[in-house]
């Protein structure tokens, strides 16, 4: 069985050729930055260490642990070289996520232009984030559509994360989990490759509108 949400974003069609088209043709002399924050990430311990890997044995660890509490990742992926800036915060409110535009507005270069592509959580369109966008005004968001996070390239990024490093590690503490996603991060960086869009975004919207007239047909 595989799972699946349509969205019914009125301006879904718009907001897709909008994301695609600046990862296919992204402006020049500007930097494109997928940002989100991947929250409530746990720092699991487990009661005993893996048994020792053996030529055609899985990977093993205990099914028990300890909590010791959750992190979020608040990260921007550059889609032009696809290196990734990361910050850890206890919570994922927009105060947490106007510190994190403040470390990003300092790790870019004066005079470049920053695209951001981002969801449509609350937080990133609070007030005071909208206040902060207006005194920063070579910044500019674009907005996925709402129940289409698989637009936007970070998603990528935070699913290698889980998979490679978080679901298999054991942390002693918030400490132990944020340092590992940091090596983590700092590992990807060394080895990263520019993210590459291939979908036709009118072949996506398409396949989208057949799947709503099935869906309402159904009804």
């Amino acid at each position: 069985m595989r799972t699946f949400k349509l969205s019914r974003d009125p301006r879904f069609a718009e907001r897709v050729q909008d994301v695609v088209g600046l990862y296919m043709d992204p402006p020049q002399h500007a930097l494109v930055l997928s940002v989100d924050e991947k929250s409530q990430i746990q720092a699991l311990e487990r009661t005993q260490p893996g048994l020792p890997q053996a030529k055609g044995q899985p990977a093993t660890h205990t099914h028990d642990y300890t909590r010791h509490g959750t992190t979020t990742l608040f990260a921007a992926l550059n889609v032009l070289d696809g290196t990734v800036l990361g910050q850890c915060a206890a919570r994922h409110r927009h105060q947490e996520f106007l510190r994190f535009l403040n470390t990003v507005e300092a790790a870019v270069p004066i005079g470049k232009v920053v695209h951001v592509i981002l969801d449509n959580y609350a937080t990133h369109k609070h007030p005071k984030v909208r206040a902060w966008l207006a005194k920063h005004p070579r910044w500019v968001f674009h907005f996925t559509p709402t129940s289409a996070s698989w637009l936007n390239a970070v998603e990528g990024f935070f699913a290698k994360l889980t998979t490679k490093r978080l679901r298999r590690g054991s942390f002693r503490g918030i400490v132990d989990l944020q340092a590992a996603i940091h090596r983590f991060i700092a590992e990807h960086n060394r080895t990263a490759k520019r993210f590459v869009w291939s979908a036709d975004p009118d072949r996506i919207i398409g396949n989208v509108n057949k799947a709503k007239r099935a869906s309402d047909s159904s009804h």
